[in-house]
């Protein structure tokens, strides 16, 4: 299995919120091994579902830290049974769930510099973290921390320009300022906050990791453009948590060597690095190696869209995140909630459940759709904030209704014109040499990746990311032994294995579909705003 890696290979880890995953690669980039572990069904002991615990509100989500500690243990234990070589790991890196936090009480650092080899870390840790909870992305219980937030800064879009996002629930500052609130005491016990990802990267340093700024852009603390915290937040927040946050590092950031514990215990190279960890929607912009114009498109249940940015212009709707590959760039993420299931009731209501028909009546009519565009907002929409099917004609009338092969038409331009108008306010530019990398369910339909061609004028290629995290992860450990000799992450990453060529965009698109975003660009912000009222 390992032999393969005689010349080295490099690990990456994603401590995502129902699993922990590894996957080594060589110094080719193949994948050489992988596993899992499942919280819920190998960590029954914490009675997760989904990895997580939903408190009565309905609101706290929170899950167990010594879970996610033992879950290594348990993950390194799988490899050393399987005869993993831990001794030819060069580097190691990895991602965590964004948002969620960790919190070390005083001491805990003394504890991880002085690991005893002959005991798992989740015994050895055990009393080292003053909240055993630890908030996670889904929880949205910190709606007045938000707004206190905002005000400090200004209002969403004052605090959107400073740290790339509105104030929200699930970020960072806002769970800190609650626990804050809620148990003083056990803020006070604490040393050091952590975030999942930094958190992680502690456990292989024997030592505070330090927070990156791709995963630290995901706070609503740091100042995105001045890469360090903000202060008008911090103050907001909660007191002295800069000395308990610790400096900011670049993503590429090589923080040391693996701790003396992994070494005893499972045989790594004392050498070994441990590249600065990052949050999992970076770590997957990694694995679907992003360049300069690229966009990603995963179609599923939401619909995300991962944009590379050179200059980002924040908004109260998307995120903007310091790029994790280069400190050059940024990186925006936009989250459309209606996504796969309005697809799907288009196809049960306008071509008899079949995605066959469907395609069918996407060829029939022509590109552009006779210039009739629909908005298809089922639940309501994160972006905009809106509800409703909203039909328009050619001349901007709300209509009731469309026929059936134009409906399908409709839904699925309206939702890539969509994306390509949010990706634009927030300041995405189509260059040339722009590819679209499409990925999930929607993906392995040609009809429908002709359309997104046809919408941002440019190729699509299409992507398998099921470990996205994990693999960006493994070739951003490569590159961070590299990264200070000027090695640009596309470089180290050169041999991986390329995207596939689905469709280009057709002849004429482009004179289509530019009158038409200007359009529907007007008609969703009246949308909007008639929505508010």
């Amino acid at each position: 299995m390992m032999a393969a890696a005689a010349d080295g290979c490099y690990l990456g880890l994603d401590f995502s919120t129902q699993q922990l995953k590894v996957i080594a690669v060589d110094h080719n980039l193949n994948v050489i091994y992988q596993n899992n572990v499942q919280f819920d069904d190998e960590l029954p002991e914490y009675k997760t579902q989904g990895g997580v615990h939903v408190h009565g509100d309905k609101l706290t989500v929170t899950s167990p830290v010594l879970m996610w500690v033992q879950a290594l243990d348990i993950l390194l234990e799988k490899m050393k049974n399987a005869g993993f070589d831990f001794g030819r790991v060069k580097a190691l890196s990895g991602s965590g769930q964004q948002h969620g936090s960790v919190y070390w009480r005083a001491g805990a650092r003394q504890v991880l510099q002085n690991l005893a080899y002959d005991k798992p870390l989740h015994e050895l840790l055990q009393g080292c973290f003053a909240v055993a909870d630890s908030p996670v992305w889904m929880d949205s219980s910190t709606t007045e921390q938000c707004q206190l937030l905002e005000k400090a800064a200004g209002g969403a879009q004052g605090l959107a320009e400073i740290t790339g996002s509105r104030a929200y629930e699930r970020f960072t500052g806002n769970q800190i300022a609650k626990v804050f609130k809620t148990s003083p005491g056990l803020y006070n016990e604490t040393e050091k906050i952590s975030l999942v990802s930094s958190f992680a990267a502690s456990l292989f340093l024997g030592d505070y990791a330090a927070i990156d700024y791709s995963d630290g852009s995901g706070m609503n603390l740091m100042d995105i453009f001045a890469k360090q915290w903000a202060q008008p937040c911090l103050r907001a927040t909660a007191p002295q948590l800069e000395e308990k946050l610790g400096p900011l590092v670049p993503s590429m950031t090589v923080l040391g060597s693996v701790s003396p514990y992994f070494v005893q215990r499972y045989g790594f190279s004392p050498d070994c690095g441990v590249v600065a960890f990052t949050g999992d929607n970076p770590g997957s912009l990694a694995g679907m190696r992003l360049q300069e114009g690229d966009i990603a498109v995963s179609l599923g249940t939401s619909d995300t869209v991962f944009l590379w940015i050179q200059d980002p212009k924040p908004a109260v709707k998307g995120h903007i995140f310091c790029n994790p590959v280069t400190s050059q760039a940024f990186m925006a993420l936009l989250c459309f909630k209606n996504g796969s299931l309005t697809r799907e009731r288009i196809r049960n209501e306008c071509a008899e459940g079949s995605w066959e028909e469907f395609s069918k009546a996407l060829r029939a009519v022509p590109m552009g759709n006779e210039g009739n565009i629909g908005m298809y907002f089922d639940a309501m929409e994160i972006t905009p904030a809106a509800v409703g099917v909203h039909r328009f004609d050619k001349d901007d009338n709300k209509v009731e209704g469309f026929p059936k092969e134009r409906e399908i038409r409709a839904v699925i331009e309206g939702q890539f014109l969509a994306k390509r108008v949010h990706a634009e306010q927030l300041g995405y530019k189509i260059i040339p040499g722009t590819r679209v990398l499409a990925t999930g369910g929607a993906s392995s339909n040609t009809d429908i990746l002709q359309v997104l061609a046809d919408v941002f004028n440019a190729p699509v290629f299409t992507i398998d990311t099921a470990n996205s995290a994990c693999l960006g992860c493994a070739y951003r450990a490569r590159h961070g032994l590299i990264a200070d000799q000027g090695v640009r992450f596309s470089e180290a990453v050169r041999d991986a294995p390329e995207p596939r060529l689905a469709v280009t965009p057709m002849p004429g698109a482009e004179q289509v579909f530019v009158p038409l975003l200007k359009r529907y660009a007007e008609l969703e912000e009246k949308v909007f705003l008639e929505s508010k009222q």
